[in-house]
């Protein structure tokens, strides 16, 4: 197989890509599921994945704009994998786990920090519109042959603020397929976002937010390189 850009009609005579095929019914994600984020905010690494959601109506595509809520004066970037599921999974064994995934792909999980530390469940500070970007394409299983030993990288203009790897993490990626699988069933399409490295804006001395005009770029090997400017909310 190969790396797979889907093409969307753009409603202007043009094409642009999409952030995944099938649609995605649900984008699980992870929180403190790398060793050096978990360092970096002087966390206990959790034992068993800590979940999360945020809705699909935050998907975004790379070349097209973050959009900064006027909610929000902490807005923030997190470079992570995203797994791609091709097939039901349904409490799947560790040793199925593999065989349910499609594709892997570049995610940024934004996240409004003010928001979400204020509230107990992080789900609204993340889920804005905008606030899942993902792509440029989608690489099937077969083209990534180490997923968990992957460089991971992110840049605010062209400043390097996280760099990484996919060995980092706690749970291996058919672990946290599984894990996830015992609680609902996953769909063809759905995404679960893997969590992020060390270098988040919030957690520099001093904090590194986000502006309008930066530019956000995530770079995790053989998967391209997802790259997105924040826009003011109008």
């Amino acid at each position: 197989m190969a790396k797979i850009a889907v093409v969307g009609w753009e409603g202007n005579g043009s094409f642009r890509l999409v952030p995944s095929l099938p649609p995605v019914g649900k984008i699980v994600c992870l929180g403190l599921s790398y060793r050096d984020h978990c360092a970096e905010q002087g966390a206990s690494p959790p034992e068993k994945p800590l979940l999360f959601a945020k809705f699909p109506s935050a998907l975004q595509v790379s070349k097209r704009p973050i959009i900064k809520p006027r909610e929000t004066v902490k807005l923030d970037y997190e470079a992570e994998l995203a797994v791609v599921i091709g097939k039901e999974a349904r409490k799947v064994s560790l040793a199925a786990a593999p065989g349910c995934i499609f594709g892997y792909m570049n995610f940024n999980d934004v996240s409004a920090r003010d928001i979400q530390f204020a509230e107990r469940q992080w789900t609204r500070g993340k889920s804005f519109d905008t606030f899942a970007p993902c792509g440029p394409f989608v690489a099937t299983r077969d083209e990534i042959a180490e997923p968990n030993h992957l460089a991971i990288r992110c840049w605010v203009n062209g400043e390097i603020r996280q760099s990484s790897n996919t060995a980092n993490l706690l749970f291996t990626l058919p672990q946290i397929v599984s894990y996830v699988s015992q609680t609902m069933t996953l769909h063809p399409g759905d995404l679960i976002a893997t969590g992020t490295p060390a270098g988040v804006g919030v957690f520099h001395h001093p904090p590194h937010f986000l502006e309008a005009g930066d530019t956000v770029e995530i770079e995790i090997e053989g998967l391209g390189r997802l790259v997105n400017t924040v826009e003011d909310e109008k």
